[in-house]
Order: C-alpha cells, then sequence, then structure tokens
C-alpha cells in the first residue's frame, strides 16, 4: 500500500505559492476593489472639473550676496546665503503686501493673493523658482512677475537698512577718535621740543591709525555691490490649463482607487477570520484537503448523488474516496467517522452515505452506521429494504423487531440495506432517539458493531453529530480513529478547525482530510445567530417534503416499518432534510 497523505504534518509553505494564493483571495472581496475604483474614479473626475480653469506661471530668481569683487572664486554664495530662510521670506506676509500695493489687490483679495503662490529652491542652486497658480493665464503672470518684484525690493531695502546700519555703526566709533585727534594735533602745535611732545605725538600716531582703519571699514561697505539677485525667467501667460484633463484625472483616479481597494481588500483578508482558502483549512487541520463539493443548483443536493442529471458530485464523492482507499492510515483499519464543525450535519450525512456507496462501488462490504441519536433521519430519507446481504453485529433475536423499546436500546439489531443504484447496496444501522447518548455510543454493543471493519474486505463508516457542538464524536474517536470534516470554509474559523484537530487528537484520532462544501440554499453565512456556532435543533428545520422518521418506540401492526420487507424499493434519486 503506497501512503500518498502523511500523518499530521503541516504543509510545506511555499512563498510565491502563498503569496499567489493570497492574491487569489483578494478577489473574493470583489466589492470592496470595486468601492476603491470608484471612489477614485469620483475623485478623478473631480480634479479633472476642479483643474480644467487653472493657469500657473513661474518666473526664477538668482540669488547673490553683496560683494565687493563678484570674480572673486573664494566667495562662497551658499555660505553667505540661507536659501531655506530666504524661501520663507518669500512667502511671508511682508512681501505679499508689498505685491498687494503693485498689483492693486485689496484687504478681501489679499488672502487669494498668498494662497497662490509657491516658492521653491531646485537642488543644488541658489534659486528661487516663484509658481503662482490663478483661473486665468494673464493674472497668473502678473501676480507671479509681482511677486518676484515685491521680493526683489525688500530684500534690497534689507541689505541697504543692513549695510546703513554699519556704516553709521562705524562713524559713531570713529567720530569720537577724531574729535580727539584734531585736538592732540592742536595741542602739540602748542607744545615745546620735548620728551612731552615726543610722546603727544606718538599717541596721535595710534589715534591716526585707528581713525584709518575705521575710514577703511566705512568705504569698502560703501562700495560694496548691493544686487539682492537677478530675475532670469520672468513670468509669461501659460498657454493651457495645468490640470492633467479628464482622461488623465480618470486614468490616474482608477490607479488610486484601485491601490485603495486591494489595500482595503487586503486589511479584510488579515482580519479575516474564516479559512480564505484550501491551503488554510489545511495548514489549521493539518491534513489534506480531499475534495471541494460543486455548488449545487437543484435546492436541496441529493443525500445519494449516484443517478444524477449532472455527475460531477457523485464523481467528486468517488475522488474522495478514492483519496482515502490509498491512505495507509484509513487503508489498516478501515474505520472513517464523518462530522461537521458546527451547526447543520446534513452535507456530512450526505459525504457518510455517498461514501459508503463509493466503497461499495469497489467491492467493499460496508456498513453506514448512524452515530447520530439526537436528530436521526437517514432511515426515512434513503431508499432501503430487507436484503439477503449477511448481517453485521446483530444480536439475538434482532430479525424480529421488538414491538416496545423499553427492553433494548440502541444499536438493537436493527439493519437495514440501501439500494445505491449501479453503485450497488450497502447497510445501514439506522440511528435511533435514546435517553442517554453517551451511554449508547460507548456501550459493548457499539464496540462490537465497530469493530465490524475487522473482517476482511469490509469498510465501516460513522456518522457523528457536530464535534464542536456535542461530544458525541469525540466518544467514538477512540475506536473510529480516522476522522473525515466536512465543512463550509466561509461558515467556520481557522481557530474552530485548529480546535477540533486538538480535541480529535487528544482523544487518540487522527484528521485524514476535509470536504469542503458551498453554503447551503437559505443558510446564512457567519456565526452570528442562526450561524454555524448553535447547532440547529429539529423544531427549527425549515419544513421539506422528505419524510420525517417514523418513531421506533411504538409500531402498530398495520402500520409501515421502512425496511421490513414489505416495499419494494425503486432506483431514485433521495434529497437531503435538514439535520
Amino acid at each position: 500500500m503506497i501512503e500518498t497523505n502523511r500523518p499530521a504534518a503541516a504543509p510545506a509553505d511555499d512563498e510565491p505559492d502563498l503569496l499567489r494564493d493570497q492574491f487569489r483571495q483578494l478577489l473574493r472581496y470583489r466589492r470592496l476593489i470595486g468601492a476603491g475604483i470608484a471612489i477614485g474614479l469620483l475623485g478623478g473626475v473631480y480634479l479633472g472639473i476642479s483643474t480644467a480653469d487653472t493657469y500657473v506661471a513661474t518666473s526664477d530668481v538668482v540669488l547673490r550676496a553683496p560683494t565687493d569683487d563678484p570674480f572673486n572664486p573664494s566667495l562662497a554664495p551658499d555660505k553667505a546665503i540661507n536659501i531655506g530662510s530666504e524661501r520663507q521670506v518669500a512667502l511671508s506676509s511682508s512681501i505679499a503686501n508689498e505685491a498687494a500695493k503693485k498689483l492693486g489687490v485689496g484687504p478681501s483679495g489679499f488672502a487669494a493673493l498668498r494662497s497662490g503662490l509657491q516658492v521653491t529652491n531646485p537642488p543644488q542652486s541658489m534659486v528661487l523658482r516663484f509658481t503662482y497658480t490663478a483661473s486665468s493665464p494673464k493674472e497668473a503672470a502678473q501676480r507671479a512677475n509681482g511677486m518676484t518684484e515685491a521680493y526683489l525690493l525688500k530684500r534690497q531695502e534689507a541689505l541697504d537698512a543692513t549695510r546703513d546700519k554699519m556704516v553709521k555703526g562705524y562713524k559713531d566709533q570713529r567720530d569720537p577718535i577724531a574729535k580727539q585727534l584734531d585736538d592732540l594735533t592742536k595741542e602739540i602745535a602748542r607744545m615745546p621740543a620735548g620728551a612731552a611732545r615726543d610722546a603727544a605725538t606718538s599717541t596721535k600716531t595710534d589715534l591716526q591709525s585707528e581713525v584709518g582703519g575705521y575710514n577703511t571699514k566705512i568705504t569698502k561697505l560703501e562700495t560694496l555691490d548691493m544686487t539682492p539677485g537677478r530675475v532670469t525667467s520672468a513670468a509669461t501667460p501659460p498657454s493651457s490649463p495645468d490640470g492633467p484633463g479628464i482622461p488623465m484625472s480618470l486614468a490616474l483616479g482608477a490607479a488610486v482607487g484601485l491601490a485603495l481597494g486591494l489595500l482595503a481588500a487586503w486589511v479584510r483578508l488579515v482580519f479575516d477570520p474564516a479559512p480564505r482558502s484550501e491551503g488554510d483549512v489545511a495548514r489549521a487541520l493539518r491534513a489534506p484537503v480531499l475534495g471541494y463539493l460543486p455548488r449545487d443548483k437543484t435546492g436541496g443536493g441529493p443525500l445519494l448523488a449516484a443517478g444524477e442529471a449532472d455527475p460531477r458530485l457523485a464523481e467528486e464523492y468517488r475522488s474522495v474516496a478514492f483519496r482515502l482507499a490509498y491512505d495507509a492510515r484509513f487503508a489498516d483499519r478501515r474505520r472513517l467517522l464523518v462530522v461537521a464543525p458546527r451547526g447543520s450535519s446534513e452535507t456530512a450525512a450526505a459525504v457518510a452515505v455517498n461514501l459508503g456507496a463509493s466503497f461499495a462501488e469497489t467491492g467493499k462490504d460496508v456498513l453506514l452506521i448512524e452515530a447520530d441519536l439526537r436528530t436521526p433521519v437517514l432511515a426515512s430519507q434513503l431508499p432501503t429494504g430487507a436484503g439477503g446481504r449477511p448481517r453485521w453485529s446483530q444480536t439475538p433475536g434482532a430479525g424480529k423487531r421488538p414491538a416496545q423499546h423499553a427492553d433494548t436500546e440502541w444499536p438493537d439489531g436493527r439493519q437495514l440495506v440501501v439500494d445505491a443504484g449501479e453503485s450497488g447496496a450497502f447497510d445501514l444501522i439506522p440511528g435511533e432517539r435514546v435517553r442517554n447518548v453517551a451511554r449508547a455510543l460507548t456501550s459493548p454493543r457499539a464496540t462490537q458493531l465497530i469493530s465490524e471493519a475487522d473482517s476482511p474486505n469490509s469498510t465501516v463508516v460513522v456518522l457523528a453529530p457536530p464535534v464542536l457542538s456535542y461530544a458525541d464524536a469525540l466518544a467514538l474517536v477512540d475506536r473510529v480513529d480516522g476522522v473525515l470534516v466536512v465543512c463550509d470554509p466561509r461558515a467556520v474559523h481557522r481557530t474552530d478547525l485548529s480546535r477540533i484537530r486538538e480535541l480529535i487528537s487528544g482523544a487518540g484520532g487522527t484528521v485524514l482530510g476535509a470536504v469542503l462544501h458551498a453554503p447551503l440554499p437559505g443558510e446564512k453565512r457567519g456565526r452570528g445567530k442562526g450561524g454555524p456556532d448553535a447547532p440547529v435543533p429539529p423544531a427549527a428545520a425549515p419544513a421539506r417534503s422528505a419524510p420525517q422518521p417514523i418513531p421506533y418506540e411504538v409500531a402498530e401492526a398495520e402500520q409501515h416499518i421502512p425496511g421490513d420487507g414489505t416495499d419494494t424499493v425503486a432506483l431514485r434519486t433521495v434529497r437531503m432534510g435538514r439535520r
């Protein structure tokens, strides 16, 4: 026997495969992506319309520092001028006030005048670029040039004021010394020759040197070239609007909207507790996904898929059975427990029945045990009859069913033969309501019944209630250690699947794999009221045309009991009832 499915090992994570799988899962949230694209398109339309009458004019100014020798290579303008500070000065209100006077803008339009200006500095340059945005080409050019001229005028005034202040300071320091020098010169002229005259002459020489120094500084300042800068590119009226236009705006909006939609879908994907793909289910259960049942369009789905017009469902069941048959963990013991996580066991019942039919088709002696003793319905929904097949684990006297159920409890030896059409037939031990479910499932008779799988060429399939709703499945795991989980990936959480694996492993069993299916017709997704968190009671199940189970406790003489041999079962398709 070749072992095709490795036991309880987490699938290897291939990074490119995970990325591709995640990208495919993003497409599940088409509404979010579509909403993002719609918002982007609306923004593109607004951008195209709002910038349709927007014109931009630009003028460039090269700044220069005051100098007495503009050809001196040792002078570094970037050391003398802080370009960042100059940019802030160009955007200040004082420049805007000066420009408003030149342009004739009143106080009401002062704020709009300032808001339309943008001053930037190209990298690695001493250039200030004045960019003005207005509703007309002429106004944009006039205001750009007006702001440029106002800035140069204010900078010229600031430089002149700085120079005048320094010159005045030097003069204020020079004048007292010059007066002292004049007084000393007059005094020396009256003094006779001698040591006193020589000392006064030396002092005069020092004062003359000091006055000469101040005069040199004043002369140097007065001869500085104080030009603040020059306009290298005056603003001209633009010939076309600055906006990208409607087509380009729509393209940009669609691109940005798509990015926003993908981001929102990714965030939703990250925080989605449900398994996003078959890989997520396999990683949570640490077992492979054996099949994905195709969506049923008939309203309820067939309990027995054999004979359906659409063969895809039957072929999917055969594929699952084939994969199980080549799994060494199942082939060694041939016991299979079929469970659902929460809520309804309707699809799990269909999987159990059709796997039994698929195993019977391969020549196996199949026994299907309905261990769901809370809502047993298989006997009333399957084409059953009394046949000549060997009996499975019948208690003495089981061939004649007692009129009263008080003397025996499930399993009481009652056994039916299910006609699976071309697939053959298999035996069914129907479930029955009992007083104590746990005692019935752990009874020696139930153990003996499950042990029939030890016989050559035999297989036992057990259907149990949802594993997270009742502990019935865990009571069977020690005898039916191979578990098949049937679930809707969008209605169960990854934490639920991990908990199922931990519970089954703790009870001594092994998850052989999972069978996924789409939501049932009329079933709400999610985990709220009526969701998979709470089991569906029989009274809340929707009414269907399928027959309901017949109470086994009291059987009148004239009442028909399924499987008593008095009925002839034709090949037909039986629809599922809500479990």
